[in-house]
């Protein structure tokens, strides 16, 4: 084999080369393009269909705040006896059954906001154990009230989780 024939082969299959190179550079580059444009279109039909849902998740967790806050509770729910112990338990089972209404909301919302809302949750439970323990209290009725008066010194477990649930869905627009 010459060197001629050798400088053919090269002058043919060089350019060749490049432009194959090329193609394959432009196809896939508008490939991918096409991909992310159908995956974009598809996402956002998906969002339409979403954000209603999401908007009622967080409607419903709003309002399952609004309802365990615990100056809330012990105005709405009435003691059924004197018992400041069996007061202390209805109330709690009120606030579990609450939350166990809205369980399928965590599919909605952030895991941070779940967690927030739980958080918030247990810590209204806390607050109403602790307030049953008081030596104050005597029966459901001081139970009430002790409850009530602790929540003019400090805010309410519900109030943070509610402030937090109102910036998520702010972000959301």
């Amino acid at each position: 084999m010459d060197s001629t024939t050798f400088t053919e082969i090269i002058a043919y299959t060089l350019p060749s080369l490049i432009t194959g190179a090329v193609a394959y550079y432009l196809f896939d580059a508008h490939f991918k393009d096409q991909q992310n444009t159908r995956r974009w279109l598809l996402q956002k039909d998906n969002q339409s269909a979403t954000l209603p849902l999401r908007l009622q998740a967080y409607e419903r967790m709003t309002l399952f705040m609004e309802r365990i806050n615990p100056s809330q509770l012990m105005v709405r729910i009435n003691p059924v006896s004197e018992d400041k112990n069996e007061y202390r338990d209805f109330v709690i089972a009120q606030i579990e059954q609450e939350f166990e209404h809205n369980l399928a909301q965590q599919i909605y919302i952030s895991n941070e906001c779940w967690s927030i809302i739980v958080t918030a949750k247990n810590a209204t439970i806390q607050m109403i154990r602790l307030a049953a323990q008081h030596e104050k209290v005597s029966n459901a009725d001081t139970l009430r009230e002790l409850v009530i008066s602790d929540l003019l010194q400090k805010a309410s477990p519900s109030s943070a989780a509610l402030a937090y649930i109102k910036n998520e869905v702010s972000q959301l627009w």
